[in-house]
């Protein structure tokens, strides 16, 4: 088990709740991390029904003077389950550590969060700086960064049944559409939406649904952690920006299970997404585990001009333009030329697929393994 950058305050006082998707290595972080501890599973048959046939049975669970943590895993399952955690944490003051893949149950009205009794953290795939020498782009590029991905003998066989395993048990299981079948094709049209201005109307034509049922499909893939969007950055705006949020599915290994590939499918158009994908997953990782308090956006102006991914926050605003290409041309620096324009104090970075360090006034071009390895010295992680 490789060791996770994750710093959760495991030596204090606080209940924690910790959000990731499904697969990202939550249960066996804390197993590795936390010797002492009561485990419940509400994956577990035996323990959900239980559970979720009388939640105040929870306490039974936990002997009197316990002080360890009471580990709950997959809470979202019985969200009613959270009233009990809150009257243990108030009257026993037990320590709950509570892991979720899932936001959907939890975001409804009725649902207790703690009012603020337990610190939120998130975890993420696998990034560079854990896996440090056995860190292989092309290999991530081709299976992402799932720790079961990444040490899997059959690694495309695990992501498929990854993405299976998903529809049937978050999706059928917790009956969040009807159309099981609609849904199918959706994930599939999605993944040509992969870092792209999304386009829901565009979507629902071609897969012959309600645009509201096609906008509700990508509240669900967002509530069960599966994908992210990001808005134009438009601090400060000298230029009219667009106005549509971006898509990526929160994985580069998922996307590419998820996209069928056919005769007329070029490599560019999957690797292109790809390596944004790798690098949104991986900033989004860093971000969180340093607590950079980075908001992240990508900048396209109405006339064309665009790069990749901003981030914005207290330790400055960076830019990042991704190419696939190993050569840096005039006109892979176009969009950052533009931005470094508006925005003077920005620092610029181009991530390509060469061997060598460049720099363009301004803008430095940085090989992209070598980027992702010294990402948290990119963007100020030593400067909190």
């Amino acid at each position: 088990m490789y060791n996770r950058n994750l710093n959760l305050p495991l030596e204090g006082i606080s209940s924690i709740f910790l959000f990731g998707p499904r697969g990202t290595g939550k249960t066996a972080f804390l197993k590795a991390n936390i010797k002492d501890s009561i485990y419940l599973d509400l994956l577990d048959f035996t323990t959900y029904s239980t559970l979720a046939a009388n939640p105040s049975r929870l306490e039974t669970f936990i002997p009197p003077n316990y002080q360890e943590w009471v580990i709950i895993d997959e809470v979202q399952k019985i969200p009613a389950l959270l009233n009990e955690v809150h009257r243990l944490i108030e009257s026993r003051k037990t320590k709950f550590i509570l892991t979720g893949s899932s936001a959907r149950k939890l975001r409804k009205g009725d649902v207790n969060l703690l009012a603020g009794r337990a610190l939120t953290y998130k975890m993420h795939p696998l990034i560079a700086q854990e896996l440090g020498e056995d860190f292989n782009l092309s290999t991530a590029m081709q299976f992402g960064l799932l720790p079961a991905a990444v040490t899997h003998s059959d690694p495309k066989k695990y992501l498929e049944s990854y993405t299976q395993t998903y529809i049937q048990e978050e999706i059928i299981q917790e009956g969040l559409t009807r159309n099981i079948g609609a849904f199918t094709r959706f994930l599939e049209v999605a993944s040509f939406s992969q870092g792209e201005v999304l386009n829901t109307s565009e979507i629902a034509r071609e897969l012959g649904l309600n645009r509201l049922v096609v906008a509700n499909y990508f509240e669900i893939l967002e509530d069960l952690l599966l994908s992210i969007r990001i808005s134009p950055f438009t601090q400060r705006a000298k230029r009219k920006v667009i106005a549509h949020q971006k898509f990526y599915f929160f994985d580069v290994g998922v996307f590419k299970a998820l996209r069928p590939n056919g005769p007329l499918d070029t490599v560019s158009e999957s690797d292109g997404a790809g390596l944004e994908t790798l690098f949104l997953q991986s900033l989004r990782a860093v971000n969180d585990y340093h607590e950079l308090d980075y908001d992240i956006h990508f900048w396209r102006t109405q006339t064309g001009q665009e790069v990749d991914f901003v981030i914005y926050g207290p330790n400055g605003l960076h830019a990042f333009e991704i190419k696939r290409s190993a050569q840096v041309t005039s006109t892979s620096l176009k969009g950052l030329k533009a931005f470094g324009k508006d925005y003077p104090e920005a620092k610029l970075y181009l991530l390509h697929l060469g061997k060598q360090r460049e720099y363009h006034g301004p803008i430095q071009a940085i090989p992209l393994h070598e980027a992702l390895l010294k990402l948290p010295e990119i963007i100020g992680t030593f400067t909190k």
